[in-house]
């Protein structure tokens, strides 16, 4: 069975919102990176919302740090949302949650990048 990973992005309040829904792992872990490096080429800041991942690998921690390096290179603003309590335990022990800013939800998120 082939996993699927939802990925829609959107504009709001002059960022890029990138909804990620699925599993993130080996499978589904390129389309991520693709998906974010293409919503960073817009220049506005970027919220990737993990609300709808319940899980994410090693993979896909790296499909996040490709991001993470495009943004500072480029001086885009990248945050992630709505951390699943999985996930959010894997940014904790993998130390994620240093590299990207983590908001509850995303219009948190969205409050940090207007107050910017």
């Amino acid at each position: 069975m082939a996993e699927i990973l939802e990925l829609a992005c959107r504009t709001v309040d002059s960022a890029t919102v990138l909804t990620v829904n699925g599993r993130v792992d080996m499978a589904t872990s390129d389309a991520l990176r693709d998906s974010l490096l293409n919503a960073l080429a817009g220049g506005l800041p970027l919220i990737i919302d993990l609300g709808g991942v319940d899980y994410i690998s090693s993979a896909g921690l790296r499909a996040l740090m490709l991001a993470s390096k495009q943004a500072r290179s480029t001086g885009t603003t990248l945050l992630v949302a709505a951390l699943q309590p999985v996930v959010l335990e894997i940014f904790q022990i993998s130390r994620f949650d240093k590299l990207l800013p983590c908001h509850a939800t995303v219009d948190l998120a969205l409050a940090t990048v207007k107050a910017a």
